[in-house]
């Protein structure tokens, strides 16, 4: 049990390291750590955290670490994984605060900044693309036949693309529209 809890404070310290500024980020890394290298998750409940982190409050990585916790270690396993996701995030949030406070008219550490978001955006995208991919086909990879396209997934993304961006409906009730859209087609 005590290894099992050391696993889960190290990879989560990771993730909470590595996912300032968002989850979203480094979705990548948290499924390679939580489903392909410990084996503490399927790839199915890992999207399944990832769909109800946007329905719930608090970030993806809060969220993954919680439930993986408690799923692996019980009670004590979310309480230290989610612990060793936060502190190194609120550690390095305070030293860039002083930094940024004192350096706040440095054209260098603007411009760098500005190149961070831009790395920021393409890991975005990419764990984008492969959350699109598993909804529409149920893997990750580019490698699927036709005959694993799931239309009425596509249908749905579509739509609710549609109503988000060209009739500005709130992504609430998009998720139900969604919701019971699913519930007709897959029930």
């Amino acid at each position: 049990m005590m290894d099992t809890l050391i696993d889960l404070a190290i990879n989560f310290w990771k993730i909470g390291t590595f996912s300032i500024g968002g989850g979203y980020a480094i979705i990548a890394l948290i499924e390679d750590l939580l489903v392909d290298q410990y084996h503490w998750l399927s790839l199915k409940e890992y999207t399944d955290i990832i769909t109800i982190s946007q329905m719930t409050p608090g970030p993806l990585a809060i969220n993954a670490s919680s439930f993986t916790g408690l799923k692996v270690a019980g009670f004590l396993g979310a309480i230290v994984a989610t612990v060793s996701c936060v502190i190194s995030g609120f550690v390095i949030s305070l030293v860039c605060y002083v930094f940024f406070n004192h350096h706040r008219d440095n054209n260098t550490v603007m411009t760098v900044l500005r190149g961070l978001k831009s790395i920021a955006t393409g890991l975005i995208g990419a764990a984008g693309s492969g959350i699109l991919l598993l909804a529409l086909t149920g893997h990750n990879k580019l490698s699927f036949t036709v005959a694993q396209f799931d239309i009425w997934a596509f249908f749905i993304a579509v739509g609710s693309f549609i109503l988000l961006r060209r009739f500005k409906i709130g992504p609430v009730w998009i998720m139900l529209i969604s919701a019971v859209v699913g519930l007709a087609v897959y029930a």
